[in-house]
């Protein structure tokens, strides 16, 4: 089975597909197969990281699918351990052998760590590994504008995606319009909202009854409506396939607007990015 998915254009020229499959906790042989579902299924998009400890499972699910690579649009994260500019440079080719790929198209810093504060170092190392064809796309994951004011203003590279928490109880509006005014595509992780009340909301249940859809599928189009690029996990085949039919219905600005008023229960984790730290 294959679904269209639109692209989002990304400032550097990519092109991303507009909703991803997110890998987080999908490991070993079953997660091979989970991910060879979501292939199947017609995600691009596949999201990884260093700490995931799942990059070879991801690179096995690619040569199994037999999607050629050339469709695919593959993401690994740098881990706070390694921002050490040599360090991050040897991540980058260590990623790129657990997966047995010849490149990431999009590779993120996953947390900025600023009580470290090595993340300009590891985002020159990204834009080095750019230059040496390692990556296609460099972003970031979890930075706050004042982090990504310095990137831009000590290296001159924008990223090209930040991806942080976004779901309708934590909506980050004021993030999101810095990424707008900056050129930088937002991706959504726990678009769903884990570990929440969100889909018992009695207005997206309201919603959804309106369009014959799911709350999970109102909410997974409420962030492409927003621009944003969202990339629930799911290790059914079913959700898979629900996750992915979002693009023959459109929310009304009336409706948008409702899920814009929703009560913020702010983030879901214990992990604010002005002082988290993640190794």
């Amino acid at each position: 089975m294959t679904n269209h998915i639109p692209e989002v254009l990304l400032n550097d020229g990519m092109k991303v597909p507009a909703i991803g499959y997110g890998t987080a906790w999908i490991k070993g042989t079953k997660g091979v197969q989970n991910q060879r579902t979501a292939l199947d299924l017609g995600y691009r998009l596949i999201d990884s990281a260093f700490n995931y400890e799942n990059e070879g499972v991801v690179g096995e699910a690619v040569r199994q699918s037999g999607v050629p690579r050339d469709q695919l649009f593959i993401t690994s994260k740098l881990p706070g351990r390694h921002h050490k500019y040599d360090e991050a440079v040897e991540t980058v080719q260590e990623s790129l052998y657990r997966a047995g790929l010849d490149y990431y198209d999009l590779y993120l810093i996953h947390w900025p760590n600023p009580k470290v504060n090595l993340y300009v170092e590891a985002w020159q190392a990204l834009i080095d590994a750019r230059k040496q064809g390692l990556i296609r796309s460099i972003g970031v994951s979890n930075f706050l504008p004042e982090h990504l004011d310095r990137l831009i203003k000590e290296t001159g590279v924008v990223p090209a995606m930040n991806q942080i928490e976004l779901h309708p109880f934590y909506q980050q509006a004021e993030q999101r319009a810095y990424h707008e005014q900056h050129g930088i595509v937002t991706e959504s992780w726990s678009p769903l909202g884990r570990g929440t009340e969100l889909l018992k909301n009695e207005q997206l249940i309201a919603i959804a009854t309106a369009h014959g859809k799911s709350v999970s599928q109102i909410v997974l189009r409420w962030h492409v409506q927003l621009g944003a690029v969202p990339i629930p996990r799911s290790a059914s085949e079913e959700h898979q396939r629900e996750n992915l039919e979002i693009f023959d219905f459109e929310l009304s600005e009336a409706e948008m607007k409702v899920i814009a008023e929703l009560p913020s229960t702010g983030p879901l984790w214990d992990q604010d990015p002005a002082v988290y730290e993640e190794f």
